[in-house]
């Protein structure tokens, strides 16, 4: 019988073989980004929550809004005459629908697309059976155990994206994973995606806090993948938030315009939180959220038909009493849940608006807390992308180095659930039954040295082992250990080759841009 302290405890013959199958596993697991299998498809089927009859309610709620209350494009005269020519009730800035129409005019956009990457191998498919998970997004403060809390530099995004390249578990590269707040505003975008392109070979996502600033980004993924591929193929996403409630501001539609244009992908995210930008149930909350994003997706389905689109959500419940955003409650979770069922109803992929999102001030426990029950409830929900999957505190406002290496901990545990369970005949392990007997145990068999390396999931965050270990080793918490983790990530990496002539017309552009204009810090 094997006792509690492990290894110690096996036959001295035993030990040997399982300490040398240990070191072939840890050596696959922690060699280069591909030595791992990355999991991204799905074959546990996704919840179901609410049935047929439900989820008409909540369409019907959707085409009430758009119908009786609308949405509003404000400083963007193109939507505007966009939505009438397409037989949309225009008023002024406002554009209203009868029933069915908005759905009706996203009907042409895919159900699911390649994603191409710079690497091919890396490249991603969103709808369908898939899932692509990504690190946090938009947070300007970053932190670690050693330096703590403070405003993210543009070191910091390379950082990010260096650790997400090197991680099997994260699958696209992210877009602004932290604001480099020591490159001025109007130029940082330039920075942001030449780090995407130079560092990971990842899919990625370009700049859109003006429709220039997209078309930069648009024009240096240009450089890389070539007109005439893109001209036919998706290889870079925009983000485009709603100022929800019911509101596009031109920044927004006109980024959107510039990424529809050029037939790459336009991610459509409604941002609600229940009690402020909407109604409090989540009922309502998904109502409004699929309202909001028909009509972007719509729109870009009148600027480009057949343009790659994703349906986004990002929704939170707001602690009532204080007023202070709450992240991972059962309020949200049961809406990414239905938000995914509406989604797929609606015939386009869906990125979730959960991930590994927390309140928490600190990567603790109720840090992991809050973002496993959020990612649970996402990965349940059929969600095909999921951005903040890693990093994510403070309700977004901080990218932490050691909840980031915790998160996609997590993630790999997650992405083997998501792959249910195998019956085949080999994983009985028949033979293992007759080179053993009643009350012996199976450590030393042919089919544990087998599969010893990839039967259970193992996590790169160092293991603590049993307490008198753990105590002789420092007493190190998860995120203690976690920091040793992502320092050693960082000395390890290696980046992606890229072709000289390419890197070079991708610095040139930056550095012409950049010198075109002065700084402008807000």
């Amino acid at each position: 019988m094997l006792g509690t302290s492990g290894l110690e405890n096996l036959d001295i013959n035993i030990q040997p073989k399982l300490r040398k199958a240990a070191r072939r596993g840890r050596s696959a697991r922690r060699g280069a980004p591909d030595s791992v299998v990355s999991y991204t498809k799905r074959k546990t089927p996704a919840y179901q929550l609410l049935n047929e009859l439900e989820l008409g309610a909540i369409e019907t709620q959707a085409d009430w809004i758009l119908e009786n209350i609308g949405v509003e494009f404000r400083g963007d005269e193109t939507a505007l005459d966009l939505f009438r020519d397409a037989g949309a009730w225009v008023d002024g800035q406002r554009v209203t629908f009868e029933p069915g129409h908005a759905r009706q005019l996203c009907a042409s956009a895919p159900n699911q697309f390649t994603l191409h990457a710079r690497n091919p191998a890396k490249s991603v498919e969103l709808g369908g059976n898939n899932v692509v998970l990504m690190p946090g997004y938009g947070s300007p403060f970053v932190s670690d155990l050693e330096r703590g809390r403070r405003y993210a530099a543009l070191e910091d995004f390379q950082n990010f994206v260096k650790l997400t390249y090197s991680t099997p578990y994260l699958h696209h590269s992210g877009g602004t994973v932290c604001e480099p707040t020591d490159v001025p505003v109007n130029k940082r975008h330039l920075d942001m995606v030449l780090a995407h392109l130079t560092l990971s070979d990842k899919p990625f996502m370009g700049g859109v806090t003006s429709p220039v600033r997209a078309q930069d980004s648009v024009d240096m993924a240009r450089l890389v993948f070539g007109e005439t591929f893109m001209d036919e193929n998706a290889v870079i996403q925009g983000n485009i938030n709603v100022n929800s409630p019911l509101i596009y501001d031109d920044t927004m539609s006109g980024a959107l315009r510039v990424y529809a244009s050029a037939g790459q992908c336009v991610c459509v995210s409604p941002a609600i939180f229940a009690g402020a930008m909407g109604p409090l149930s989540p009922a309502a909350v998904a109502a409004q959220t699929l309202a909001e994003g028909m009509v972007g997706i719509a729109l870009a389905q009148l600027v480009r038909p057949g343009c790659p689109v994703v349906f986004g959500s990002f929704h939170s419940t707001m602690n009532l009493k204080s007023g202070a955003l709450t992240f991972g409650s059962p309020e949200a979770n049961l809406a990414s849940m239905v938000l995914s069922q509406l989604g797929h109803r609606l015939g386009v992929p869906v990125r979730s608006g959960g991930g590994h999102v927390s309140g928490s001030n600190a990567a603790d426990g109720q840090a992991m807390q809050d973002s496993v029950g959020a990612m649970w409830a996402t990965l349940l929900s059929g969600a095909h992308q999921v951005w903040h999957a890693a990093g994510w505190l403070e309700g977004g406002l901080v990218m932490s180095y050691e909840k980031f290496i915790m998160d996609i901990d997590h993630c790999g545990a997650m992405l083997k659930m998501l792959q249910g369970i195998d019956v085949s005949d080999e994983v009985f392990g028949r033979d293992a039954y007759f080179e053993t007997g009643p009350g012996e145990n199976f450590l030393s068999t042919a089919h544990t040295l087998r599969h010893f390396a990839t039967a259970h999931f193992q996590p790169d965050i160092p293991e603590a082992g049993p307490f008198e270990t753990w105590s002789e080793n420092g007493s190190l918490r998860a995120d203690q250990r976690a920091a040793a983790r992502w320092k050693s990530m960082l000395a390890g990496y290696q980046a992606p080759s890229m072709d000289e002539g390419i890197r070079s017309r991708l610095e040139d552009f930056v550095a012409e841009r950049q010198a075109s204009m002065k700084d402008e810090w807000y």
